[in-house]
């Protein structure tokens, strides 16, 4: 079993920046693929980055550029930033982790993501 907690969200002006973080009960990293998705009030939740395998990056268009995924193995901790942050980007934000074998997803809570003036 794997527990996902995300944290970081909240409300940022269009420009500003976040970083949210999301922690696993467990060392997961470096076996399950992980990566970012959200989900706007009215839309499919759709992915935003993820960790490719070999540990390569991949970044839904809209937020190329503007996000950075990372990890720190030793913290169990994966992490987005996001930068030069548009009102379309207000979503909940989910972190997942899926099985490489069985494809089983796990997903947080999810932390809200609100960009306004």
């Amino acid at each position: 079993q794997v527990q996902l907690v995300e944290s970081g969200g909240g409300l940022v002006q269009p420009g500003g920046s976040l970083r949210l973080a999301c922690a696993a009960s467990r060392n997961i990293f470096s076996f399950y693929a992980m990566g970012w998705y959200r989900q706007a009030p009215g839309k499919q939740r759709e992915l935003v980055a993820t960790f490719t395998d070999g540990g390569s990056t991949n970044y839904a268009d809209s937020v190329k550029g503007r996000s950075t995924i990372s990890r720190d193995n030793a913290k169990n901790t994966m992490y987005l930033q996001m930068n030069s942050l548009k009102p379309e980007d207000t979503a909940v934000y989910y972190c997942n982790a899926r099985h490489p074998f069985t494809s089983q997803d796990y997903w947080g809570q999810g932390t809200q993501v609100t960009v306004s003036s």
